[in-house]
């Protein structure tokens, strides 16, 4: 196989179509459906989604939940503004974290936040700059996060959000991601409930997203570009859907890369979904051999991202490439609050 170059998977993406704010209704967003074999594209409203399901079939869906990440505080000796984003959880109140500017935290700096409920010490640099933070409050940390935290937007969106549940799913159930599995943020209770009613098997994984999803590759060379890590996990009862589907013939349909990632981390080599957790680098680019999953529900991805690069891997880089310009012509939006692909073998089910 010719080496992979990351700037294969360049496409010119006018601003004017990243999507700054959702849409009042979540299955209002577009669809756009790319058979993964022949390349052909459907224009679809992303509640018809149902009309492509199969009875038999399983959804798998990422449950993870974000938390309201980022914090605005001030020095407590200067009462200089510093934004702390919370990155991981390591224990005793101590968090990894993203601190601006970083060269007013050095270990030793205390903080405030809100009205002095929440406080906090920088107690080391760790690597890539981030900052290992201890913090002190009385009450619940959860409860003063929700109240203080704001949501930890994707540097793309610039318009203050108005509504926190909107970038979260309906499902969202556990906290730890520092952003939303955005391919998830179009269904709603409603269309979840239809899908199940036409024999579609729901099943939740976890994959606790990191701020690295949004890490530019570096690299040109893919084979050098080091994956971020991430916490997944899969139930018993989840394994044991997917695989029961899997036997007799139905589709794995994964919502969200996220979801995808999850299972193919999960999968020992003959396809099996084995229940567990554990933390996943999974990089998937084309030449991958899928293990469990079918068919992809995602929104549209930046240019020369790993996200982009995982669905090149399902469909073929030209077929997605060439379906990105037609999207673009056809002013689809793009990215978290953007509209949406179905990657699959395509036909309608009547």
């Amino acid at each position: 196989m010719t080496e992979l170059k990351k700037s294969d998977f360049y496409f010119e993406l006018p601003e004017e179509l990243i999507a700054q704010d959702p849409l009042a209704d979540r299955s209002a967003s577009r669809l756009l459906v790319l058979d993964k074999t022949t390349g052909q594209t459907e224009h679809r409203v992303f509640r018809e989604i149902i009309d492509y399901l199969r009875p038999g079939d399983c959804l798998v869906l990422n449950n993870t939940k974000v938390l309201p990440a980022r914090l605005m505080g001030v020095k407590e000796d200067t009462g200089a503004v510093i934004e702390v984003l919370l990155l991981k959880r390591k224990e005793n109140d101590v968090w990894e974290t993203l601190v601006k500017p970083g060269k007013k935290a050095r270990p030793g700096t205390r903080l405030l936040f809100g009205d002095g409920c929440l406080r906090a010490e920088v107690l080391e640099v760790v690597e890539e700059g981030n900052r290992l933070i201890q913090f002190t409050y009385e009450g619940i940390f959860e409860e003063i996060l929700d109240r203080l935290g704001e949501m930890p937007l994707p540097p793309y969106i610039t318009h203050k959000l108005e509504d926190k549940n909107r970038y979260q799913t309906v499902y969202a159930k556990y906290e730890g991601s520092a952003a939303a599995p955005t391919a998830g943020l179009h269904f709603t209770d409603q269309l979840l409930s239809q899908i199940a009613d036409k024999g579609v098997e729901i099943a939740y994984v976890t994959l606790h997203v990191g701020l690295g999803t949004f890490r530019p590759v570096k690299v040109e060379n893919l084979l050098e570009h080091h994956m971020h890590s991430e916490y997944y996990e899969v139930t018993k009862e989840a394994a044991d859907k997917i695989n029961g589907v899997k036997a007799s013939g139905g589709r794995i349909i994964c919502v969200g890369t996220t979801s995808c990632r999850t299972v193919e981390s999960a999968a020992d080599d003959s396809g099996m979904v084995r229940p567990g957790c554990g933390n996943t680098e999974i990089f998937i680019y084309p030449g991958y051999q899928f293990k469990v999953l079918d068919c992809l529900i995602t929104n549209f991805h930046l240019p020369e991202s790993t996200l982009v690069m995982l669905v090149s891997a399902l469909a073929g880089r030209e077929n997605v490439l060439a379906a990105y310009q037609e999207a673009i012509s056809k002013r689809y939006r793009f990215f978290s609050f953007g509209d949406a692909m179905f990657i699959a073998d395509n036909h309608v089910e009547s």
